[in-house]
């Protein structure tokens, strides 16, 4: 796959963070994937959609949209530590799943801050 320069970088990054936590809830109990695995999965998807969509919007509606990723990340980092704790994410998983939802925060929040003040 080739990657052009003009891709975000943050969108990138997400595909990586959303490929590896699909791949993690595939493989929770049955049991689970009705209570953390869907809702961690549509989480994941909606945050990928909103991010594509951000990248093209005006910039009133690009706010709006990074604020609505920025809680949907918060959303997930509770419903991948209530996995951490119910054993569904081991002690490893959890700390990559954990560091990767950490750094595409703080990549929305540099985003988020370059629009301040700004007419981007």
């Amino acid at each position: 796959m080739t990657v052009t320069t003009d891709e975000l970088p943050l969108l990138l990054y997400w595909e990586r963070v959303a490929q590896d936590l699909l791949d993690r809830t595939s493989k929770m109990p049955k049991a689970m994937r009705f209570t953390f695995a869907q809702r961690i999965d549509n989480h994941v998807l909606d945050v990928l959609e909103q991010l594509a969509a951000a990248r093209y919007a005006e910039p009133a509606r690009k706010r709006l949209l990074l604020a609505s990723i920025d809680e949907a990340l918060a959303r997930l980092r509770i419903l991948v530590r209530l996995c951490h704790g119910r054993r569904l994410l081991d002690g490893g998983g959890y700390e990559h799943v954990a560091r990767g939802l950490d750094e595409a925060g703080r990549m929305v929040g540099g985003w988020r801050q370059s629009l301040t003040g700004s007419r981007n």
